[in-house]
């Protein structure tokens, strides 16, 4: 398992000075999440691919700054929309092809829309997108996300029972907390899929926090991994406010990596 570091962890400085900021910290791994319209254009990936070069990074995953629409945009009742937005997500499959990633994040839909698909028809797009997915060597991979409908161990069991183990996840433990459901028991949901992880930590009265400034058991997370032969990467991702000094981000990177290589 190789660990690495989410642009987003610098959110709002700009992708491509996140970008550059981490890789002078001496990290080269990395998730970018792309943030505007602009940024999926070809000079602003060249310039993502010429700061990675500088220093030998490597891209772990593509992070789409439209998951917020995807309620609207994938999963709602108008289905012609939807086979629009699979043409829309080919541009985020392309430029991780193009930068070595081999995961798409996606959200999918929230407990909030008033979209009215079931259950089985959400799933039954996700791996239509999967196999669109699959034809640029990608993998997309749904993340549990508080607020959506993702958010649930059961959900994440009914994703598995419906597709018959093929769908792919991302686990991030601070959307476990939020959504109050224990992070461990949603590792072991997603262990038959899991490709990505998002790490980070959290105490009582801070639901997230860099890695090692907190009371998660990762002896608990990584023996889950082991047991289910785990190969993806452990990406760093935290918000703005959940540091006050860049180079706690080094330390937790350093930290982070004692315990998972």
């Amino acid at each position: 398992m190789n660990v690495g570091v989410s642009t987003a962890c610098l959110y709002p400085l700009e992708t491509e000075k996140s970008l550059k900021t981490l890789s002078d910290l001496g990290i080269n791994k990395f998730e970018i999440f792309l943030n505007s319209i602009s940024e999926l254009s070809d000079s602003f990936i060249n310039e993502l691919k010429t700061i990675l070069c500088a220093k030998n990074g490597v891209v772990s995953s593509i992070h789409p700054f439209t998951s917020g629409f995807e309620p609207f945009l994938l999963f709602s009742d108008y289905y012609r929309r939807f086979e629009d937005g699979i043409g829309f997500y080919k541009q985020y499959f392309s430029i991780a092809k193009l930068l070595g990633a081999k995961v798409v994040v996606l959200h999918g839909d929230n407990r909030r829309s008033y979209n009215r698909i079931t259950d089985n028809e959400y799933f039954s797009r996700f791996m239509k997108m999967s196999e669109c997915a699959e034809e640029y060597n990608i993998i997309l991979a749904q993340e549990n996300v508080n607020g959506f409908r993702s958010e649930s161990i059961e959900f994440i069991n009914k994703m598995n029972n419906y597709t018959g183990n093929k769908a792919k996840y991302v686990m991030d433990i601070k959307q476990a907390i939020r959504a109050k459901q224990d992070p461990y028991v949603m590792c072991e949901a997603m262990s038959c899929g899991l490709v990505h992880f998002h790490i980070n930590d959290y105490k009582e009265e801070q639901d997230c926090l860099l890695p090692g400034f907190g009371i998660i058991d990762y002896s608990k997370i990584k023996k889950i991994l082991d047991s289910c032969n785990y190969k993806g990467d452990i990406i760093i991702e935290v918000y703005r406010n959940s540091y006050s000094d860049l180079f706690d981000i080094k330390k937790s990177f350093d930290y982070t990596k004692c315990i998972f290589f």
